[in-house]
């Protein structure tokens, strides 16, 4: 059943890079973000009223302003330079790369921001990655497609933008359950596209039938169904699955995009992709060693506690009327101590789960 759901979130999250391309050719970005995003926010704001009521008590404005910021850059920035990189003519499969690269990027600057540990495997997880990225892209732009070199930069503004609001997300201290941060950064987005479309006058939808089987593909199979599976599989599996999955994406898409669209997909190609997976490897499996030692370390801790507290209880006197017991403090105090929360990527952030 697990690997089931895996193939299916790696399908529906990658679609959304197809749908974006999908789409490109018909219509402005801002145009096809606007009636993206405008049904999905009438829908969630509608089970927002009813189905979902009690998860918004308690919830401050200040919260929700948090939260709108954090959708206004994961997916209004992201989405917008990820959409726009494809109309201007990137591959989805190097587009997706470049997305791939956010759970490393944020990873290495955990120490300097957050004050985390950043351990070497994570700085070459990241160099293997960057390196990939370089390859495919170069690979990209010599294959003749007449894209200016300046275009391939803008996936790279999406990526930051998504990092920045995974570290905004992270410093949050409020527990905001999916579906709320769903709706919040929904209507925001659905805000600030109808906003853009507005200005630049290209709110009229087309009339082809190409743009709204996009739109349907992009709502249907990349919003509910990457986003939803995203959140079964972190349930039930955690952090590092889903971020294991997450590099899988670059791959698909790219395998996706050259079969439905003949994007070029050549030996530079495969040797970039396979960096890539390289450097989820080299990360994941140092995740898990270093998450073995801590275990490792917190169960020898918690065994010379116990040997302490027996050598005190032998050498204190049996407990009666008036003699105090020894308080449970020191153990608790031990026990508690645990490893820094991993900082994952934004959830809401991806063209799969916008």
């Amino acid at each position: 059943m697990n690997i089931l759901l895996s193939i299916a979130f790696v399908g529906a999250w990658s679609s959304g890079f197809i749908g974006a391309k999908l789409g490109s050719g018909s219509a402005p970005t801002v145009t096809l973000l606007m009636w993206r995003f405008l049904p999905l926010a009438v829908v969630l704001g509608v089970i927002a009223l009813t189905a979902t009521r009690a998860s918004w008590r308690g919830l401050t404005p200040r919260v929700l302003v948090r939260q709108a910021a954090v959708g206004a850059l994961s997916q209004s920035g992201y989405l917008l330079t990820v959409y726009y990189a494809i109309e201007l003519g990137v591959s989805s499969g190097t587009t997706a790369l470049i997305d791939g690269t956010q759970p490393l990027v944020a990873g290495a600057l955990a120490g300097p921001l957050l004050g985390l540990p950043v351990s070497r495997r994570q700085w070459l997880g990241l160099g293997l990655g960057v390196t990939g990225v370089a390859v495919v892209t170069v690979a990209d732009a010599g294959a003749g497609t007449g894209v200016a070199w300046w275009a391939y930069l803008v996936p790279f503004l999406g990526m930051l933008s998504l990092v920045a609001a995974t570290f905004l997300d992270r410093r949050s201290r409020t527990d905001v359950r999916p579906m709320v941060s769903m709706t919040v950064h929904a209507v925001t987005s659905a805000v600030v596209f109808t906003a853009l479309a507005a200005a630049t006058g290209a709110v009229t939808p087309p009339a082809s039938g190409s743009f709204w089987t996009a739109v349907v593909w992009l709502v249907v199979l990349s919003t509910f169904g990457g986003y939803g599976l995203y959140w079964l599989i972190l349930r039930r599996s955690g952090v590092t699955k889903v971020n294991t999955l997450m590099f899988l994406m670059a791959p698909v898409t790219a395998v996706w995009g050259a079969l439905m669209f003949g994007e070029p997909f050549g030996t530079q190609t495969v040797v970039g992709l396979a960096l890539g997976l390289l450097a989820v490897a080299v990360v994941h499996r140092g995740d898990r060693h270093d998450h073995h030692d801590n275990h490792s370390h917190h169960d020898r801790d918690d065994r010379h506690d116990r040997h302490r507290d027996d050598q005190d209880r032998q050498q204190l006197p049996a407990p009666g009327p008036f003699t105090p017991r020894r308080s449970g403090w020191h153990r608790a105090r031990s026990s508690s101590r645990r490893p820094e929360r991993p900082v994952r990527a934004t959830p809401t952030a991806g063209s799969g789960s916008g």
